[in-house]
């Protein structure tokens, strides 16, 4: 059903909790009348966001503002009436969703469920908020749900070289067992090092797409990254311009002289990802 197919006013009387839930959102506690999330609009603790299941209206009470089902999905994703409509016309009558509450979750017993091509409305706002096109997400990462503990989650992920997973929503950040470093070859002798997906996936807009890749997904994998530094000609860092990184660009270069410092083209900026939402439009953190 395309968005224009659904009229504002069908819209509006869409349930609200059942909206939450397709964006990835479930109740910390609810009771027949109403139901409470943790803010959807930013990290939070103690849940601030009401909905009325009698009356089908939400309240935020940490800016003071609320509204309609429509109301929520423009303010949710920053987007159009239309795009708002299309969000909302395929939640079916009988949408299921399992209230849970929200748990940052951790390498603990986290279960990955399946990986599939990314599709999800709320990853690819997400995407744009970071600056990165989904072909380009397409490309290297998949949409990954898993659970841990009964409770579901899904993100980005970017697959390590020993099978697990670095995952990444727009609340929060996990990764699976094992952990490792993603390496990417491309049989190029150029060789570019980044600490995280992000960087790399925005590296990938002025790399050439035959030059290999290396993601650290940590900074404690600096000494096993070198077996594979040494093997190549150019090697170009762009680690993050904080103190880790900064240290680690350091022994880095020591080590192997092979190795080019690339952050000045981000100075000022965290990383590399922050510098392309900065300059190229991105509105994300």
């Amino acid at each position: 059903m395309k968005g224009d197919e659904i009229s504002w006013q069908k819209a509006r009387a869409i349930c609200i909790v059942k909206t939450m839930a397709k964006a990835g959102h479930f109740p910390c506690r609810e009771t027949k009348k109403e139901a409470w999330f943790l803010s959807p609009f930013r990290l939070e603790n103690h849940a601030s966001f009401k909905v009325s299941k009698i009356k089908n209206l939400w309240f935020y009470h940490g800016s003071g503002f609320g509204g309609n089902t429509l109301d929520l999905v423009v303010r949710l994703y920053d987007c159009r009436l239309l795009d708002a409509l299309d969000f909302l016309s395929d939640i079916p009558p009988s949408f299921s969703f399992h209230p849970q509450p929200f748990v940052p979750p951790s390498n603990d017993k986290l279960i990955i469920k399946s990986a599939n091509p990314i599709w999800h409305y709320g990853l690819k706002v997400y995407l744009k908020k970071r600056n990165i096109t989904l072909k380009t997400a397409n490309k290297y990462c998949k949409e990954v749900h898993y659970s841990r503990k009964g409770n579901h989650y899904f993100g980005i992920g970017l697959q390590n070289d020993s099978g697990g997973w670095e995952l990444r929503n727009m609340y929060y950040k996990s990764s699976s067992s094992p952990k490792d470093i993603t390496y990417i070859s491309n049989g190029c002798m150029q060789l570019v090092v980044t600490e995280g997906m992000f960087d790399f996936l925005t590296v990938t807009n002025f790399c050439h797409d035959n030059m290999t890749f290396l993601i650290l997904n940590s900074l404690s994998f600096l000494k096993k990254a070198m077996k594979y530094i040494e093997l190549f000609k150019d090697v170009k860092l762009y680690l993050d311009n904080d103190k880790a990184g900064k240290e680690a660009t350091e022994w880095l270069m020591k080590n192997d002289k092979r190795c080019i410092d690339k952050s000045y083209l981000y100075e000022g900026y965290k990383d590399l990802n922050e510098m392309w939402i900065g300059t190229n439009g991105g509105n994300g953190r």
